[in-house]
């Protein structure tokens, strides 16, 4: 692999491009982006950029691989990763949330859910009884079919549990994309992360 100044994690999908023009905005030199996406981008020497899936940023970022990178807090919530994350930059919100069917009021015995650490954390908390049941597909479709009594999943705009006539009985948590940093190359290369940092949180703000 190239020697890097610096590498970026960055996720694939909705937050990328935002993400990518908030970090150039900063004055971080990103690599430009061809065509043709390839997985590592930038120049030896460089600030190098890496596209991960979402849920693998930031692994990379705890285990130092990338030093920087931006992912959804809702992904955070679901790792555990030991991660400074001094900057929340406000885009691809979404909310973390309890979905059923409507009129269903019963005990919830079992859960479905892409986010499983999430979930027996909110259980534990609550006292609850469920078996969590993980899936990767369509949440949505194991409460219509009856696979789950309920289903955490991530809710932008409503549209799709209103397609699926579900409805969302409570929110768990709000998500937007956060900057995430390696606690040692906080230390390591401190004179670049440090004013990256400072710009990213004063980007709004104006002069």
């Amino acid at each position: 692999m190239k020697r890097f100044l610096l590498t970026v994690a960055l996720p694939k999908g909705r937050i990328f491009q935002e993400a990518y023009e908030a970090l150039k905005a900063a004055g971080l030199p990103l690599p430009p982006l061809g065509e043709a996406r390839a997985l590592l981008h930038g120049e030896e020497g460089g600030v190098g950029l890496l596209e991960l899936r979402n849920k693998d940023v930031p692994v990379y970022v705890d285990l130092g691989i990338a030093e920087v990178g931006v992912v959804g807090k809702d992904i955070l919530l679901e790792s555990g990763r030991d991660l400074y994350e001094p900057v929340d930059l406000g885009f691809g919100a979404c909310r973390l949330s309890l979905i059923r069917r409507p009129g269903d009021t019963g005990p919830i015995r079992r859960i479905a859910t892409k986010y499983p650490a999430f979930t027996a954390r909110v259980l534990k908390e609550r006292g609850w009884a469920a078996d969590i049941v993980e899936l990767s597909g369509n949440i949505e479709l194991a409460a219509v079919t009856g696979l789950a009594d309920a289903v955490v999943d991530v809710v932008q705009t409503g549209a799709t549990l209103k397609a699926a006539g579900l409805v969302e009985v409570e929110v768990l948590a709000h998500s937007t994309a956060r900057l995430v940093v390696n606690r040692q190359a906080l230390k390591l290369k401190r004179d670049l992360l440090k004013p990256l940092i400072a710009k990213l949180r004063n980007r709004d703000r104006g002069p």
